[in-house]
């Protein structure tokens, strides 16, 4: 079987960027970008209008307990979600911005979750990373599972006021979380793909428990 398709035919080197403009620099930054590309059947494509939002690099992390199979996920505002029938209190994973020139990952999943559970991990695992929507934004979401100790940790609240921030942790059991996952109340692609992931690592990081 040919793996051909791990490899595009093109890359940025057969993108050539016109023009860039900033049409609005606050929290993010939206750009307008004119550019061109090559084109599968050869020549080049016209020129290409665009607006792009910019994001940066994230972190999500599933919280896990596999001696008690709790699952741990935090509720707050979120006003991409106003409109949204399951919003705009959002069910998902704890999530943090990577500050610019932060290279260590690892380091920013465990400050995400002291400041938005008051937790810290006993191990860490990398899931993916991900584009959120690159049609017109750059984010790119880095999806970890952080294994924690959840007994006793029910209805927190933590979050920085200098950020605005308002965070409830939700501890529930994996059987719950896993009957109701399509259910429309993990309603982000970061928390899916994490909750996915656990449910089909689950029976091997509780196995590891008696190793």
């Amino acid at each position: 079987m040919t793996k051909d398709f791990l490899k595009p035919q093109f890359g940025l080197v057969d993108v050539e960027i016109l023009e860039r403009k900033t049409l609005f620099q606050g929290f993010f930054r939206f750009e307008e970008l004119k550019y061109r590309h090559r084109l599968y059947e050869g020549g080049w494509s016209n020129t290409i209008s665009r607006e792009v939002l910019h994001r940066g690099e994230a972190i999500g992390a599933v919280l896990y307990d596999p001696a008690n199979d709790l699952i741990g996920l935090v509720e707050q505002i979120r006003p991409g979600a106003f409109e949204d029938p399951n919003g705009p209190w959002c069910l998902e994973v704890v999530a943090g911005m990577v500050d610019p020139g932060e290279e260590d990952l690892d380091a920013v999943v465990l400050r995400e979750m002291q400041e938005e559970t008051g937790l810290a991990p006993t191990s860490i695992e990398y899931i993916c990373n991900y584009m959120a929507s690159p049609g017109g934004c750059t984010e790119k979401l880095h999806v970890y599972c952080a294994i924690a100790d959840l007994s006793g940790c029910h209805g927190g609240v933590s979050g920085l006021d200098t950020e605005g921030e308002d965070i409830r942790l939700f501890v529930i059991p994996a059987d719950d979380v896993f009957t109701e996952i399509y259910s429309g109340r993990f309603n982000n692609a970061a928390t899916m793909i994490g909750l996915q992931w656990l449910q089909a690592n689950r029976l091997k990081l509780r196995s590891e428990l008696t190793l």
